[in-house]
C-alpha cells in the first residue's frame, strides 16, 4: 500500500489545518468557501461558477458514488482544490465510472481528505472568504501563510474569460430523467420552437439541458459576443448565465445587456442576475462568506411562495441602490434577506440570483425555466 502524503492548508489570517493529499501533488493559491450541500459534489466541481475557489465541503462523506460522464455541469473541472473531512477513494455506485480522487488528478487539483471541515468552516463564518495556500510537496506554514497573503483577490480578476467559450455553438441535449420529462415538459423542438440564446459566462450545461428539454432551441455564445452578434442569431429571448467572479469585473457583458435591452426578452441566472442589475444602475457588494449550498429558503414576494433553492455566489444586489432603477424586487432570501429576483417595471427583463435548473427542492424554482420559454412563444 503506498504511503499517505501529507497536505497542508494556510488561510491569510494564519489559520492552517493538514490533512492527507488524494489529489494532484504540488502548491496552489486561491479563495476558500465552503459549500453546504449534502448531495451533488460531481455538479459542484465541474461548474464553472468556482474558478479559483478552493470548495470545503461540509459533507462529512464525498466521492461515496465515485464520478460518471453524465451529471458533469462543463467540461471539466473547475475547483481550485477540493477539501473535506473524508473523500472516498472506493466508490459504490453502478452508475460510477472512476473515482473521485482519480478524476481529480486527471485534471491536475489538489484534494485534502481528513481536514477539521467543522473548525474551517466556522472560520469562514466568522471572518468571512479568505485568501489560501496550499501545499502537498513543502509544508513550511510561515510560507505558506505568505503565499496566502500575496495571492490575488478573486474581486481583482476577469474569471468569466477563463470558463465562457470561444465558438457559437448549437445546444440539442435534453434531461435524461424521463419522469422529470413526464411532469414539465410537455414541449418538442421543432423549427418553430422559442430559439433562446444563452450567454456562456461560465453556464452550467444543466441550465442549458432544461432550455431544450422545455423546448427550446438553444445557441450557446461567447460572453464576449456584442449585441449585434447576438440579433443576429434572431433569437426570441436571451438568457444571461451564472459564472464567476466579480460581476463588476465583466463591464463588456454589462454593456451588451444595456444593448439589448427594449429589443429582446431577457433573463438572467446566478452572476446573470446581477449583470442585469448593474446594466439598470444598481450596484453589487461582496457578501461575508457568499452562499453556497442546496438549501436556502427563498420567498417571492407577489404570492408569499417559498421555494428551496440552490445558490453559488459571493456577490449580491445591493438594495439600497434600486431607487431611481427601473427594477422592483421579485423574490428574497429568508436566511439574510439579500435580493434573490429581480424584474423590469416595463421591459420583458427578468432575473434570479438562485438556480432553477439545480432541482435541490427538488423540483421548486422549474417553473421559473418553464416561465420563461412559455413567454417567448408567440
Amino acid at each position: 500500500m503506498a504511503e499517505k502524503k501529507r497536505g497542508m492548508l494556510v488561510l491569510e489570517d494564519g489559520s492552517t489545518f493538514t490533512g492527507w493529499s488524494v489529489g494532484a501533488e504540488g502548491e496552489w493559491v486561491g479563495e476558500v468557501i465552503f459549500n453546504t450541500s449534502m448531495t451533488g459534489y460531481q455538479e459542484i466541481i465541474t461548474d464553472p461558477s468556482y474558478w479559483g475557489q478552493m470548495v470545503t465541503f461540509t459533507c462529512p462523506h464525498i466521492g461515496n458514488v465515485g464520478i460518471n460522464s453524465e451529471d458533469v455541469e462543463s467540461k471539466r473541472p473547475y475547483v481550485r482544490a477540493v477539501l473535506a473531512r473524508k473523500i472516498c477513494a472506493q466508490p459504490s455506485n453502478w452508475r460510477a465510472e472512476i473515482p473521485l480522487p482519480e478524476y481529480l488528478k486527471a485534471y491536475e487539483i489538489p484534494a485534502l481528505s481528513g481536514i477539521d471541515t467543522r473548525r474551517l468552516t466556522l472560520t469562514l463564518r466568522e471572518k468571512g472568504v479568505m485568501k489560501a495556500a496550499l501545499s502537498t510537496v513543502d509544508l513550511d506554514r510561515e510560507r505558506l501563510w505568505k503565499m496566502a497573503k500575496l495571492a490575488p483577490d478573486m474581486s481583482s480578476l476577469r474569471p468569466v474569460w477563463e470558463v465562457t467559450r470561444e465558438r457559437t455553438e448549437r445546444w440539442e441535449e435534453a434531461p435524461r430523467q424521463r419522469w422529470v420529462a413526464h411532469l414539465w415538459y410537455e414541449m418538442r423542438v421543432s423549427e418553430g420552437s422559442p430559439h433562446v440564446v444563452v450567454v456562456d459566462c461560465g453556464v452550467k450545461h444543466n441550465i442549458l439541458r432544461h432550455l431544450a428539454g422545455l423546448g427550446a432551441r438553444v445557441t450557446v455564445v461567447s460572453a464576449a459576443a456584442s449585441p449585434e452578434e447576438i440579433l443576429a442569431q434572431k433569437p426570441d429571448g436571451v438568457l444571461f448565465s451564472n459564472g464567476p467572479g466579480d460581476p463588476e469585473q465583466v463591464p463588456e457583458t454589462i454593456e451588451t445587456i444595456r444593448g439589448l435591452m427594449g429589443r429582446v426578452p431577457i433573463f438572467g441566472i446566478c452572476l446573470g442576475h446581477q449583470l442585469i442589475a448593474l446594466a439598470g444602475g444598481a450596484r453589487t457588494y461582496k457578501l461575508p462568506f457568499g452562499h453556497h449550498g442546496g438549501n436556502h429558503p427563498v420567498q417571492e414576494l407577489a404570492t408569499g411562495r417559498i421555494e428551496i433553492t440552490a445558490q453559488n455566489h459571493n456577490y449580491a444586489v445591493d438594495p439600497d441602490s434600486l431607487a431611481g432603477t427601473p427594477f422592483e424586487v421579485t423574490h428574497i432570501n429568508l436566511y439574510d434577506g439579500t435580493i434573490e429576483g429581480l424584474r423590469h417595471k416595463e421591459l420583458p427583463v427578468s432575473c434570479v440570483q438562485y438556480h432553477p435548473e439545480a432541482s435541490p427542492g427538488p423540483h421548486d424554482s422549474l417553473h421559473i425555466l418553464r416561465q420563461f420559454v412559455r413567454s417567448l412563444v408567440s
